[in-house]
């Protein structure tokens, strides 16, 4: 999930369109802009970076070894095969 930082980040700037007349009802807009904002986050079902990483690199073991697997029963077959005359 995006960090409490950049969430404020992006609220700030969002914030920063609003015109300045406006007075206390600015804070409000701020803190409604960033519950929309996680709310919004939260429904994409979004993962960190390292969760991504960790993932990427299982897939990459996974398909290394099914690869093998795969070559190992060509082997297999081909041993299996009678042979021809």
């Amino acid at each position: 999930m995006i960090d409490a930082r950049t969430l404020d980040e992006l609220a700030r700037r969002v914030t920063d369109l609003i015109p300045s007349g406006v007075g206390a009802a600015g804070a409000d807009i701020a803190d409604n802009v960033r519950d929309a904002l996680r709310a919004g986050l939260r429904k994409l079902d979004l993962v960190t970076r390292d969760e991504f990483d960790v993932q990427r690199a299982v897939l990459l073991r996974t398909r290394e070894l099914v690869e093998a697997l795969e070559a190992r029963v060509a082997d297999l077959e081909t041993q299996l095969q009678p042979p021809r005359h």
